[in-house]
C-alpha cells in the first residue's frame, strides 16, 4: 500500500515568526509513526532554516519551493540545491502553474531542475495540470503527458523513488474551485497509466500522486478516498493550523 502524502505549499506569505508559529502547530499535531501519512511543509526561502528549527525531531519534512539547476555560481538571486542540502531540506516543489503560467518557466527549464534535484538527492514534487481552456477543449491528457514527458526526459526507472507527481488543475488552484473526485481520480489513473507505460508498472504502482487544487478540510476526503489519490498538495489551506489538520485527519482515515 502507498503511503499518503500532505504536502503544504505556503508561497510566498508569512513572516520568519509567523512560520515559525505555524511550524510549530503542525509539528505538535503530526500523525505519530504508526500512520501510513507523511507531512511536508515548504515555506518561503528566507524561512527555511528557521522553520527547520521549529518543528525540530517531529514528523514534519521541510521543503522548498523552487530551486535553481547551476553549480553555486554568479546567478544573481537563484538558490542552489547544494543550499538546501546544506539547511537538511528534504524536498523541492518543481513545476507548480505558478512557475509555469506567471514566470514562464518551460519543460525543459523545469527537466534541467528535476534532474539537478535528483542528484543532489532531494525529494522532487513534480506538478502538472492543466488549464481551464485546455480542459474544455478536451486537451487534459495530452497537456499531462506532455509535462510529464518534458518534466522526466532524461530519468531513468531507478530515479523514480525519489519523484512524488502532483495533479493539480491550474483552473482549480486559489480559485475556490475544485475538481469533483471523479475528475481528480481520472486524472490520476490517466497519470499512473502514464509511468506504467513510460516506465514500468512497478513504478506506476509505487508513486505517490497528490491532488492540488482547493483542498479544503470540506473535500479532502472524499479527494483522498479515490483509489489513485494518495495525498495533496495544500496551498491556502495550509496557513491556517484549523485547516490543514484536518486534511491531514482525512489522510490518515483514508489509510485506515
Amino acid at each position: 500500500m502507498r503511503r499518503y502524502l500532505v504536502a503544504g505549499n505556503w508561497k510566498m506569505n508569512g513572516t520568519l515568526a509567523s512560520a515559525q508559529e505555524l511550524a510549530r502547530a503542525v509539528a505538535e499535531g503530526v500523525p505519530d509513526e504508526s500512520s501510513q501519512v507523511d507531512v511536508l511543509i515548504c515555506p518561503a526561502f528566507p524561512h527555511l532554516a528557521g522553520v527547520k528549527e521549529a518543528v525540530g525531531n517531529a514528523r514534519v519534512r521541510v521543503g522548498a519551493q523552487n530551486a535553481y539547476h547551476e553549480k553555486p555560481g554568479a546567478y544573481t538571486g537563484e538558490v542552489a540545491l547544494e543550499m538546501l542540502v546544506d539547511l537538511g531540506i528534504d524536498a523541492v516543489i518543481l513545476g507548480h502553474s505558478e512557475r509555469r503560467h506567471v514566470l514562464k518557466e518551460t519543460d525543459e527549464l523545469i527537466n534541467r531542475k528535476v534532474r539537478a534535484a535528483l542528484e543532489q538527492k532531494l525529494q522532487v514534487v513534480l506538478c502538472v495540470g492543466e488549464l481551464l481552456s485546455e480542459r474544455e477543449a478536451s486537451q487534459t491528457e495530452a497537456v499531462l503527458d506532455r509535462q510529464m514527458e518534458g518534466g522526466l526526459n532524461g530519468v531513468d526507472a531507478s530515479q523514480m523513488n525519489q519523484i512524488v507527481v502532483a495533479y493539480e488543475p491550474v483552473w482549480a488552484i486559489g480559485t475556490g474551485h475544485t475538481a469533483t473526485p471523479d475528475q481528480a481520480q481520472a486524472a490520476h489513473a490517466h497519470l499512473r497509466n502514464w509511468l506504467s507505460s513510460r516506465y514500468n508498472p512497478a513504478v506506476a504502482e509505487g508513486m505517490q500522486i497528490l491532488y492540488g487544487g482547493s483542498v479544503k478540510p470540506d473535500n479532502a476526503a472524499e479527494l483522498l478516498a479515490q483509489p489513485d489519490v494518495d495525498g495533496a498538495l495544500v496551498g491556502g489551506a495550509s496557513l491556517k493550523p484549523e485547516l490543514f489538520q484536518p486534511i491531514i485527519q482525512a489522510a490518515v482515515d483514508a489509510a485506515q
